[in-house]
C-alpha cells in the first residue's frame, strides 16, 4: 500500500510517498480502508518536537470503510463506515490502510461524507470538552473564543451557540464573514482591537492557541468565570503550568484542556452534524501525494477551518 512516511533522515521533503506492507488486524482491531484524513496541530507539533509515530505515518483523524476485522472484534463488520481519532494508537492516517482498535472508532452515517467525518474527531471533541466539561457552559453564558476561525474554534463557536451561549469571536478580518455566518454574536478583529481593552466580562474564555497574557485573560472573566487553554506552543504550556494555580486562587479559574478520546462524544457530535445543527468547515483539500504541502499550510497557522487529505479522490 502507499503511505506518506516521515523521517528526519530524509532530505527535504522529509515526508515521502512510499510503498509499505499492508497491515493486518489483530485482537480487537479492524483494518480500515481510508477515504479521508484531516490534519491537526497535534500532527505537526509532534513532528517539530521529533516525537512521531513509530511507523513514521502521521494523521490521526480518519474516515473510511472496514475491510477486515481481527479475531476478537465484535463492534464492526466488513463494509461498515467508521471514523475516529488514532492519536493514542500510533496515528497512521496518511496511508491507504490503517489498523486500529474498534473501541476508538464510531459509526459514520451515510448522510455524512467521508471528508466531513474525518474533519470531526479531534477538533470537535476538544471544543466540546472545553465548553461542556471544563467550562460548564449554560444557556445565557457569555463566551469569548480566541482563535475562533481555526478547526477547533469553528466547532466551539457552533457548539456554544447550540448550548445557548452568547459568543464573541476573535479572528482575523479575512475570517469575519465565516464566523458571522456560523452564528457569532460579536466579532473582534484582533489586528485592530486590543483584547485587554474589551469592556465586557465573560463566563468562559476558550483560548485556542491564543498567545495573550494570562493576566489579561483573567481581567476579562466574570468573578466566577473560567479560562480554558487549548493547544499552543511549548512556551505557552509552561507559562500556564506555573501561573495558572496562582491565578486560580479565588473563584476565577484557569485550566488547561487535555482532550479525552470518547466514542460517546463522537456520536454526540455526529448526531448534531446529521441534524444540521453544526457542520464541519473545510478550508482546503489535498490528495495523499500532496500531504507534505498540506502540513506546510497547517503549520503556517492561517487555516480557516479544517485541512483534509483525501486518500481516495
Amino acid at each position: 500500500m502507499k503511505a506518506m512516511v516521515y523521517s528526519k533522515r530524509n532530505a527535504p521533503p522529509a515526508m515521502r510517498l512510499t510503498d509499505i506492507e499492508k497491515p493486518v488486524p489483530t485482537a480487537d482491531q479492524v483494518l480500515v480502508k481510508i477515504h479521508s484524513v484531516s490534519l491537526n496541530a497535534a500532527d505537526y507539533r509532534s513532528m517539530q518536537m521529533g516525537i512521531g509515530p513509530k511507523s513514521g505515518i502521521f494523521g490521526a483523524d480518519i474516515a473510511g470503510l472496514v475491510e477486515a476485522v481481527g479475531p476478537d472484534a465484535k463492534k464492526f463488520r466488513v463494509g461498515d463506515a467508521v471514523f475516529g481519532d488514532l492519536s493514542i494508537s500510533n496515528f497512521g492516517g496518511l496511508a491507504e490502510y490503517v489498523t486500529a482498535s474498534e473501541n476508538i472508532l464510531a459509526s459514520k452515517p451515510d448522510s455524512v461524507s467521508f471528508e466531513n467525518a474525518a474533519a470531526i474527531p479531534m477538533a470537535s471533541l476538544t471544543a466540546l470538552q472545553g465548553l461542556r466539561d471544563i467550562g460548564g457552559i449554560k444557556p445565557g453564558h457569555r463566551v469569548l473564543l480566541v482563535g475562533a476561525s481555526g478547526g477547533v474554534g469553528l466547532f466551539a463557536l457552533q457548539l456554544a451557540k447550540y448550548f445557548g451561549a452568547h459568543v464573541t469571536a476573535v479572528c482575523s478580518p479575512r475570517n469575519t464573514e465565516t464566523v458571522t455566518a456560523l452564528g457569532a454574536d460579536d466579532v473582534i478583529d484582533y489586528t485592530r482591537t486590543k483584547l485587554r481593552s474589551l469592556p465586557e466580562k465573560f463566563d468562559i474564555i476558550l483560548a485556542i492557541n491564543g498567545n495573550y497574557s494570562l493576566f489579561t485573560y483573567r481581567k476579562l472573566l466574570v468573578p466566577d468565570g473560567i479560562w480554558v487553554g487549548i493547544g499552543g506552543a511549548i512556551s505557552q504550556f509552561i507559562r500556564v503550568l506555573f501561573l495558572s494555580p496562582l491565578l486560580s486562587i479565588g473563584k476565577r479559574k484557569m485550566r488547561m484542556l487535555f482532550t479525552k478520546q470518547s466514542t460517546e462524544d463522537l456520536a454526540f457530535v455526529m448526531k448534531l452534524v446529521e441534524e444540521g445543527r453544526i457542520r464541519p468547515v473545510i478550508d482546503r483539500r489535498y490528495s495523499l501525494p500532496e500531504a507534505a504541502e498540506a502540513f506546510d499550510y497547517v503549520k503556517a497557522g492561517h487555516a480557516g477551518g479544517k485541512v483534509v487529505v483525501n486518500v481516495i479522490p
